[in-house]
């Protein structure tokens, strides 16, 4: 029995080293508030935070599809990247969100897309103009052939319009499970060479789209519409943003180049 024990116990241990590592971006997006004890806080899109705020949820699609989870604190190099499968960059800091916000600046631009192009899977997910930096965020975009647009599309006044933020992903190849989706407030993304639209709201407007670089992948979205808020079962029957997590993982994990 014992030996059985620690068989089980080296055999997860290797599985666990052996694992895909994703990695979240706590850099560029480095929001803070007090909590309930009145000290200071990261929150926001991180993987810990459990409350509405958090990507918990999306960080248990990656665990059940088999990756391990990771952060970056610091400015992205091919150097600290170096061993990171999927790295995300979820809503870069403004003024308003960050006294001194860490922007995207091009010497980042270069160290990102040279990962890319050796074979980094890069998810970008954006928001509406007004909550999100958006000029230094499009550098980065740009080097891939996209650009998020200072508009609002999919807008919800309130939860009884949420037909507004729908989306039909029936048929498309990113989305096996789900087949509605609910995205509000997003901007909308203007595609070129390399880049192509991967999914359309009612009114035509690209609001995810990817793009191969080198021996990478990029994928951008209009909104971090994954966090724990639309996840967890608030949302009317029939939308499907908790498969739609499981999708999104699933396909950024099959896009990591076969050794």
């Amino acid at each position: 029995m014992k030996q059985t024990y620690f068989t089980i116990l080296i055999v997860a241990l290797f599985l666990s080293a052996d694992a895909q590592k994703v990695t979240l971006d706590y850099y560029f997006n480095h929001e803070v508030h007090k909590n309930s004890a009145g000290k200071w806080e990261r929150f926001h899109y991180t993987w810990e935070d459990k409350s509405g705020s958090g990507f918990s949820i999306f960080g248990d699609s990656f665990i059940k599809a088999g990756a391990r989870l990771d952060t970056l604190g610091v400015a992205p190099t091919m150097n600290n990247l170096k061993g990171t499968a999927i790295y995300i960059i979820v809503d870069p800091d403004t003024k308003k969100e960050s006294v001194n916000p860490n922007y995207i600046e091009l010497k980042n631009v270069d160290q990102i897309a040279a990962w890319v192009k050796n074979g980094g899977i890069l998810l970008m997910m954006a928001n509406d103009s007004a909550n999100v930096e958006l000029p230094h965020f499009n550098q980065l975009a740009a080097r891939f052939g996209m650009h998020f647009n200072d508009d609002l599309q999919n807008h919800v006044i309130d939860d009884q319009h949420f037909e507004d933020g729908a989306l039909l992903t029936a048929g498309n190849p990113m989305f096996k499970t789900a087949h509605k989706l609910y995205m509000k407030d997003a901007c909308s993304i203007a595609v070129k060479y390399p880049a192509k639209a991967a999914l359309k709201n009612k009114n035509g407007a690209a609001i995810i789209a990817t793009a191969k670089y080198g021996k990478g992948t990029v994928i951008a979205t209009g909104d971090p519409w994954l966090y724990n808020e639309y996840t967890n079962g608030r949302l009317p029957i029939g939308f499907e943003n908790d498969k739609g997590a499981n999708d999104l993982a699933e396909w950024l994990l099959n896009q990591i180049p076969k050794q």
